[in-house]
C-alpha cells in the first residue's frame, strides 16, 4: 500500500474549501485499493481582523469583490448546486454572516490530537453554510464537538484558554511565506502544491500521475 501524505490549507469560512475536500474524498475513495492516504488540516483566514457582530454575507461580499449582492446571490446559489451533488449542507449559504474562525482553527488543532480533525472541520462547515451558525460562538463550536462525542469539557478549557493559539498563527505564516494566498491548497508529500476545488477526476490523474513521478513522502 502506497502512502500519500495531504496538508490541507483551508478556513472554515471559505466553501470552496469544503467543495474541495469533498472532492478530494470521492478520488481517494476511488484510488482506496493501492493507496493509504493521510490527512492533516491547516489554518488560513479570510478575515484574520475580523471583530464584533458579524455582517451579512451577501453585502459584505458584494463590497470585497466589487460586485453586486445579485451577483453573489448568483453565485452563491451555484456552490449550493454543487455542494448537493457532492452531499453536503450548504442549505443557509446566503443567509449566514461573516466571523472570526480563529478559535474554531484552534479546535481543530485540539481535534487533531483526538483524530477527529476532519470530522471536526466537517462538521464546523456545516454548522456555518448548512445552518448559517455564528463559528466564532464557543457555544457553537461546543456544540459541534459534542456531536462528534469528544470531551467538551476539555474543549471548553481549550477556548478558554490561549492553547493552541500559537499553532494557528505558525501555520498561517508559515503558508503565507510560502506565496499561499488564497484557499484551498493541498500540499502532496511535502512537494506538490495542488491548488482550487479540483474536480475528482482531476485529482485521480494528479495523484496518479504524482505517483508516476516518484512523489515520495519527505
Amino acid at each position: 500500500m502506497k502512502q500519500v501524505k495531504i496538508d490541507i490549507v483551508s478556513d472554515i469560512a471559505c466553501p470552496w474549501c469544503a467543495i474541495g475536500y469533498a472532492r478530494l474524498a470521492r478520488a481517494m475513495k476511488q484510488l482506496t485499493a493501492e493507496y493509504e492516504f493521510t490527512i492533516q488540516w491547516h489554518a488560513f483566514e479570510l478575515n484574520p481582523e475580523h471583530s464584533g457582530k458579524g455582517e451579512p454575507i451577501l453585502p459584505a461580499l458584494a463590497k470585497k469583490y466589487g460586485r453586486s449582492e445579485e451577483e453573489m446571490r448568483a453565485n452563491q446559489h451555484n456552490m449550493m448546486t454543487v455542494a448537493k451533488d457532492l452531499g453536503l449542507n450548504f442549505e443557509k449559504i446566503q443567509q449566514r454572516s461573516t466571523c472570526n474562525t480563529f478559535d474554531a482553527h484552534r479546535l481543530v488543532k485540539w481535534a487533531g490530537e483526538q483524530g477527529r480533525q476532519t470530522a471536526l472541520k466537517q462538521a464546523l462547515f456545516e454548522a456555518y453554510f448548512g445552518k448559517a451558525m455564528d463559528v466564532s460562538d464557543h457555544k457553537v463550536l461546543l456544540s459541534c464537538v459534542a456531536a462528534l462525542g469528544l470531551d467538551s469539557v476539555k474543549a471548553k478549557q481549550v477556548l478558554a484558554s490561549d492553547q493552541y493559539g500559537a499553532k494557528v498563527r505558525e501555520d498561517e505564516a508559515n503558508y503565507r511565506q510560502a506565496g499561499i494566498t488564497s484557499v484551498p491548497a493541498f500540499i502532496i508529500n511535502n512537494k506538490y502544491l495542488v491548488s482550487g476545488a479540483q474536480e475528482p477526476e482531476a485529482w485521480v490523474q494528479t495523484l496518479l500521475t504524482l505517483d508516476k513521478a516518484g512523489a515520495e513522502p519527505v
